[in-house]
């Protein structure tokens, strides 16, 4: 009996040890949990977002990617620890639609709304934005929205302007407009500007970064309140990586940061312009004689004309060796971080350096330039090349020869490197969105203050005997050579072309 009992009493005691064994070798997985968004992206070490290639949002400049989403996205991937990928959507509703599954997040200048807010969660707001209605500037300006029946209006399908003229329709039944995907609100400023629709809405910030480029395109009133710009979430009760980017957002509001960035890339900054003759006169002056020799010596160490260099350095920095721009070029020849250290410039603020190396790296571009380019056409491509970056340039090359245009000859590149900011013409390019109406602008600014240059440097004499029937010039008055510069249509005939 007492074995039976015996028996019985281990049997049980082997039962609950096998039971708190499996307890432990359970427990792992009773207590595991799902991953949040969150972990998971910092698990993978990347952060994918969907964005719209474009000069509001992300586009590659001349040091890589970049753009106002994508730096601020870039910002908060380097928060996390993580890499930023970009899947591009170039149609808006499927950007919307396919938030969390082709990307954690939407990145693309979006404007929040009630009836996106019914599909996706938005961020805090990381800017804010008024829908402008376009005009051409010599026609009458409309001043509400009953002017605006009749007309041909355009939009971007599937944007904020859409859905606020549809509200506006409810007013006026008779209000009718276009809606196009393959659009930027850069080409609806073109058409108005170019009289091919009549009018167009984009936003403000979209205005403030092109209107110098087309000037006949104005503001006729605004067709809406201040509105926010945020980035779009797919609802979800995981609000982890939602929370990540408020938090982030916050911080750099409160910081400055976010404002830093806005002004970067959106506030107005003044070009420099040919005509402002008087300006230019006295920097040749005041500044030119103190970097002439510097400039001289680099020049005819990569044998280039100092005076081109003379001239591309006053483009860049108004010969001002501590200028930085609003993209973080810095130096006399403002040169990218990258290109500095492409260079082997230590400091991009050293005179001497940045000489040096914006000269030698101007020499790598000119002999980079195809052997089919001839003559001074290589130094204009060159030229294009040091300001919009070398594959964009290759872009506008390859357009001109898909449309029969000559490659080789600016005459013809300066009408197609305009188009690398048209979605139509870019969304079929290799390097994508480039502001290219400012490299034709870069060029032209270049050569016509290399023109005032060698008139000054060479011929002062001949235009001074051609100037007899006027009050002989003083000795230091550049003015009256800069006049007669300009006056001519032509380029000068020094050749700038010492070797190719």
């Amino acid at each position: 009996m007492l074995n039976l009992v015996w028996l019985g009493v281990r049997r049980f005691a082997q039962q609950i040890k096998l039971l708190t064994l499996a307890a432990a070798l359970s427990a792992p997985l009773v207590g595991s949990r799902t991953p949040t968004t969150l972990e998971q992206i910092q698990s993978s070490g990347k952060l994918t977002i969907i964005s719209r290639n474009g000069p509001t949002t992300y586009y590659e400049g001349t040091d890589g990617l970049t753009g106002f989403e994508y730096q601020l996205a870039k910002n908060f991937a380097k928060r996390l620890g993580v890499e930023l990928e970009i899947v591009e959507e170039e149609d808006l509703s499927r950007l919307l639609d396919n938030v969390g599954e082709a990307g954690h997040f939407a990145a693309a200048g979006l404007t929040v709304t009630e009836r996106r807010k019914r599909n996706v969660t938005f961020s805090h707001p990381y800017a804010f934005v008024t829908q402008q209605l376009i005009y051409h500037s010599g026609d009458p300006r409309p001043t509400s929205v009953a002017d605006l029946l009749g007309k041909q209006i355009l939009v971007v399908n599937g944007s904020a302007h859409a859905e606020n003229l549809r509200e506006l329709q409810k007013q006026h039944p008779d209000l009718v407009w276009e809606e196009r995907h393959d659009v930027e609100m850069l080409d609806l400023l073109e058409m108005v500007h170019n009289r091919k629709i009549d009018y167009a809405v984009v936003d403000s910030n979209a205005f403030d970064l092109n209107s110098a480029v087309y000037p006949k395109a104005k503001v006729a009133f605004a067709l809406s309140e201040p509105e926010p710009l945020a980035w779009a979430f797919p609802p979800s009760k995981d609000t982890s990586l939602l929370d990540a980017v408020n938090e982030f957002l916050t911080t750099m509001e409160q910081s400055g940061a976010l404002s830093d960035m806005r002004e970067r890339f959106y506030g107005r900054h003044g070009e420099i312009d040919q005509n402002n003759a008087l300006v230019f006169a006295r920097r040749v002056q005041e500044r030119l004689p103190q970097w002439r020799d510097k400039i001289k010596a680099a020049a005819l160490e990569h044998d280039l004309d100092w005076l081109l260099m003379a001239a591309l350095s006053y483009q860049e920095s108004h010969w001002d060796p501590e200028a930085t721009s609003r993209t973080g070029v810095r130096g006399f020849m403002m040169l990218t971080l990258s290109t500095a250290k492409e260079m082997n410039v230590k400091n991009r603020l050293n005179p001497d350096q940045s000489i040096s190396g914006g000269t030698r790296y101007f020499r790598k571009l000119l002999d980079r330039i195809p052997a089919s380019v001839t003559g001074q056409e290589r130094i204009w491509l060159a030229l294009a090349a040091y300001n919009i970056g070398y594959g964009h340039l290759e872009d506008a090359r390859v357009l001109a020869q898909q449309h029969g245009a000559n490659p080789n000859r600016w005459a013809d590149i300066k009408d197609y490197l305009p188009l690398l900011s048209k979605r139509q013409y870019y969304k079929f390019t290799k390097h994508g969105y480039a502001r290219g109406q400012e490299a034709v602008d870069y060029v032209q600014n270049i050569r016509n203050f290399y023109m005032i240059l060698a008139w000054n440097d060479l011929e002062r004499d001949q235009m001074t005997a051609l100037a007899m029937n006027t009050a002989e010039p003083e000795e230091d008055d550049f003015n009256f050579v800069i006049s007669k510069a300009i006056s001519k249509q032509q380029f000068a005939s020094r050749s700038i072309t010492k070797s190719m």
